[in-house]
């Protein structure tokens, strides 16, 4: 080398990324093997170190990519969710009337985890538990929850359709809790394909809609600051005065 002759590093740019790569395929098989066994045995009965065994990895290489039995089951909504939110992006990219974009992001949802559905009352059991970190309800699940309600607010916000101010801040709340209530029935919904869901989500997407317009008229704007406070209340915000209920009128 000469005097002046700067050093060539040889480290490999690239390892890093096939490390991840690596570390990700890893994860996703872990994460796999576990679902699988969580269908077949049940999620209590399922052990971290049967996981481990049936994936091929030590015990110690599970629990470094999942600290709990909660973690893989936190990563599958993860998962769900993140697939839920690319499906989405086609449709919220061409449509810009409100049901057309609520439909398409409903659809997207069904679409999206359709495949989970043998296995889905297994994880609902666990995820039912109020005392659960798995309750969609839950602190743990508080990142999830605020991304996919931002992605109501984004179909509400990106549309065509003329709504009031309150209304536009409020419905992504409330088309959160609606998409749930979807993602419950299909949950047991045995029909072929669930069907019914799919059925259920297109009706149910008109009248939610409908609704929305009705509360756009004047005299009806005290029911919908009513019902906007009460969601405001169940969620634990502060309700302002001018829109609190009297309970003793009711």
């Amino acid at each position: 080398m000469l005097e002046n002759e700067s050093p060539v590093s040889t480290a490999p740019a690239l390892e890093p990324p096939k490390k991840r790569r690596k570390g990700e395929e890893t994860r996703a098989h872990i994460l796999a093997t576990a679902l699988e066994l969580f269908r077949e045995k049940g999620y209590e009965e399922t052990t971290m170190r049967g996981i481990a065994e049936a994936a091929g990895v030590a015990v110690g290489n599970a629990y470094y990519y999942f600290k709990s039995k909660e973690h893989l089951i936190q990563a599958f909504y993860e998962h769900t969710h993140y697939e839920h939110m690319e499906a989405s992006r086609e449709v919220l990219a061409r449509e810009r009337g409100l049901r057309e974009r609520l439909l398409g992001v409903m659809r997207a949802k069904l679409d999206t985890i359709m495949p989970y559905h043998q296995f889905a009352g297994v994880l609902f059991k666990t995820a039912a538990d109020p005392k659960s970190p798995l309750n969609p309800f839950s602190a743990d699940s508080l990142p999830i929850r605020q991304q996919s309600t931002d992605l109501f607010a984004e179909v509400v916000k990106g549309a065509d359709n003329r709504l009031t101010a309150e209304l536009t801040a409020e419905l992504p709340n409330l088309l959160w809790i609606y998409h749930m209530g979807i993602v419950l029935y299909w949950i047991h919904d045995t029909s072929p394909g669930c069907a019914k869901s799919y059925r259920l989500m297109e009706y149910s997407v008109k009248l939610v809609l409908r609704l929305a317009s009705i509360f756009q008229f004047p005299l009806l704007r005290p029911f919908m600051k009513e019902l906007l406070a009460m969601v405001a209340d169940l969620r634990g915000e502060a309700v302002p005065a001018a829109s609190q209920a009297d309970p003793a009128r009711a």
